[in-house]
């Protein structure tokens, strides 16, 4: 089967099975997930070599879309009008599940430490593309917002995102010499700082650009991510003399264009929401078609304790926020099943430790797959069940912008 043929197929049976899990109310993009793995080299063997020797990049491709989407939302005035539960929600839950795959992915997986934490690392960020939709509709229904409640979440799922792909950015690193090395202690900071740094100065200069020539959106975004892809390329020309984090940059450029340019960052975070719809197809689908089967199916038990185990860490994470606010029982109960569901970014890093060859590639792979499969529509079927029964309705709805649930629903 040759490249268009094997696209054309792919995108047809993806787009047909999760047209048909979003009629039964399954995030659509399990569908596209069980379609890499059936058409995947481990199954039915249909999707043409020469995609899968570029599936690597087709995936690097989609996190740069996710990311810079994100930088686009990612309205830090959120936290502070949300208060310290906001802000601990961006990496108190992620940190807690960390340690729970350090804790029983060394004790039940045999995973060396540093092994454990990368895992966890991929493992940890909640997903927008389930959480975001939903939140929105409690915002169109007022459903907790007289506290903030939708509010707090879709801040902290984006901020969320960005803390564990920093993380990851450097425990791979670290796992990819083999050993722990006190570098790691020093690199973190220095690469958060650099990536922060170069992502915002470029970020003001593109806004006064932009101000200054006036040019259609759909070459913004086309600008955006060219530029983009060359802060990943600047990653790897430095790496070898300074820690700088390239996917940060990504989120830092798109964060200056909503803080110095609104009105713009939220017609192209419209255009991103339309480009995400291919891009999507493409990293559910690949990173479906890395899993093998045969490993996945021997190993399954095993890994799926350790997830539920886990995300039992993950939601104590997510009580300890909320402990310190005015939120009751009932409400807390609701931020810890609305903060559990994963896909995106699991999608989007889990099969880079493969990739890289790494002993412990299969297994984060694999965790990754079977956290979608698990958590993205248990997550999704807990909060729609539940939020009417545990949240209280405001008197007075909260507007959202029209269209806007529809453009992230596109997720």
């Amino acid at each position: 089967m040759n490249f268009l043929t094997s696209l054309a197929v792919i995108c047809i049976c993806a787009l047909l099975l999760g047209s048909i899990l979003s009629k039964i109310k399954l995030p659509p993009l399990i569908g596209m997930l069980v379609t890499g793995i059936v058409l995947g080299p481990y199954v039915l063997d249909l999707i043409s070599p020469s995609i899968l020797g570029i599936s690597a990049d087709l995936r690097q491709l989609a996190l740069i879309i996710i990311l810079a989407r994100a930088g686009l939302n990612l309205n830090l005035k959120d936290l502070k009008k949300n208060g310290v539960s906001a802000a601990l929600m961006c990496f108190v839950p992620a940190t807690a599940e960390i340690a729970g795959y350090m804790l029983f992915g060394t004790l039940i997986l045999r995973m060396s430490l540093i092994d454990a934490a990368l895992l966890g690392s991929v493992m940890a960020a909640v997903s927008p593309a389930v959480v975001v939709p939903r939140m929105l509709k409690l915002k169109e229904t007022g459903y907790g917002t007289d506290k903030g409640i939708p509010d707090m979440i879709m801040t902290g799922a984006s901020a969320d995102d960005v803390y564990v792909i920093v993380l990851f950015t450097s425990l791979s690193s670290m796992a990819g010499g083999g050993s722990f090395s006190w570098n790691f202690v020093w690199q973190v900071p220095v690469s958060i700082v650099l990536g922060t740094g170069v992502g915002l100065a470029i970020g003001l200069l593109f806004v006064l650009f932009i101000k200054k020539i006036h040019m259609r959106d759909s070459i913004k975004v086309i600008l955006i991510l060219s530029i983009s892809f060359l802060f990943v390329a600047l990653e790897d020309a430095v790496e070898k003399w300074v820690p700088y984090s390239g996917l940060l940059s990504v989120i830092a450029f798109g964060a200056v264009i909503f803080a110095r340019h609104a009105e713009c960052a939220k017609r192209l975070s419209q255009k991103f929401s339309k480009l995400w719809i291919f891009a999507e197809i493409l990293l559910f689908v690949f990173v479906g078609a890395e899993v093998n089967i045969g490993y996945a199916l021997q190993n399954c038990g095993l890994i799926i304790c350790v997830i539920l185990l886990a995300l039992i860490f993950r939601m104590a994470g997510v009580f300890l926020c909320v402990a310190v606010s005015k939120l009751n029982a009932k409400e807390r109960l609701f931020c810890m099943i609305a903060y559990s569901p994963k896909a995106t970014v699991q999608a989007a890093i889990g099969a880079i430790p493969l990739t890289m060859g790494l002993a412990c590639g299969q297994t984060i792979l694999t965790a990754a797959v079977l956290a979608i499969i698990i958590t993205a529509p248990l997550g999704a079927f807990l909060t729609d069940l539940t939020y009417k029964k545990l949240l209280k309705k405001a008197e007075r709805e909260q507007p959202v912008p029209v269209g806007a649930a529809e453009d992230v629903a596109a997720e």
